[in-house]
């Protein structure tokens, strides 16, 4: 199974797209669309949109995990944060995907065991899962990677309570 790993955000998204063999889990491709900060909203999230749709494009993913917002103090972020999730669901409906969603404690507690897990352990488990010689970066293709692996981790879950 091929998925797409989507971490929402204005300025930046975080993608990773993940596939998973009889033998393996590997990263096929992974990094982060970013939007100028002094463009206009309209822009910024068209751009995301098209970055996804291209994405899409080019790497077929069979489904699709979307990390749930989290939020925080700041107001404005969040609704900001609101919009590009919304422009990413949009673009993951249109592709037909399937698209489940998951909370950061959620894919925490899948890939570490713990939900409350530090941004570094989640980034050496991710490292670990896929075989990299070091640690995906940015932050934010390390959280979309995270969510495509918990996702795979669910998958596989759902199936042998299916059986």
């Amino acid at each position: 199974m091929r998925v797409l790993g989507v971490d929402p955000g204005t300025a930046t998204t975080g993608y990773g797209i993940v596939e998973e063999t009889e033998r393996e889990v590997r990263a096929l491709a992974y990094g982060v669309i970013t939007t100028p900060p002094g463009q206009p909203l309209p822009q910024r999230l068209q751009t995301i949109y098209r970055e996804l749709q291209r994405l899409i494009q080019e790497w077929q993913p069979d489904e699709a995990a979307v990390e749930e917002l989290y939020f925080n103090v700041n107001v404005r972020t969040a609704l900001s944060v609101g919009q590009a999730r919304g422009v990413v669901l949009l673009a993951l409906a249109d592709a037909g995907l399937p698209v489940t969603e998951y909370g950061p404690g959620e894919v925490k507690q899948a890939l570490t065991g713990y939900g409350g897990a530090e941004k570094r352990q989640m980034q050496e488990m991710v490292r670990m899962l896929l075989g990299l010689k070091k640690p995906p970066s940015p932050d934010d293709a390390a959280d979309a990677l995270a969510v495509a692996i918990c996702h795979l981790h669910s998958a596989r879950m759902r199936g042998m309570v299916e059986r």
